[in-house]
């Protein structure tokens, strides 16, 4: 299942740079991904969220979360085009897949500190 949702050769690949700070670097990421994800339901308009989307997109990808990057490039792509309630279900889409993917990665960062 994870596999679905991480790219476990960035995890690792990020775990040799990060040494001893991987934990941290993990939660942190969880810690900004929540702020980002309240952004998106607060956004004003249609280019905070594309912008919002965009910067969200950047960060899981940089972390391996490919699943999640790649509903947040499709609401960049599509946040000035689509219906509100399209929006609305692509936000929620997010949200679930970020939910698995912070549970994805606390279990890694359990794992690391051992």
């Amino acid at each position: 299942m994870a596999e679905i949702h991480l790219d476990r050769d960035v995890l690792s690949a990020l775990q040799e740079v990060m040494e001893g700070e991987f934990g941290a670097l993990l939660e942190t990421f969880i810690s900004d991904s929540h702020q980002r994800l309240q952004q998106l339901h607060k956004a004003s308009d249609r280019r905070q969220l594309a912008a919002t989307a965009h910067s969200f997109k950047g960060s899981s990808s940089n972390m391996g979360a490919v699943h999640l990057a790649a509903l947040c490039h499709r609401l960049e792509q599509s946040a000035a085009d689509l219906a509100p309630q399209d929006v609305d279900a692509l936000v929620a889409q997010i949200d679930r897949e970020f939910a698995i993917v912070s549970q994805l990665y606390r279990q890694e960062a359990d794992a690391f500190r051992g």
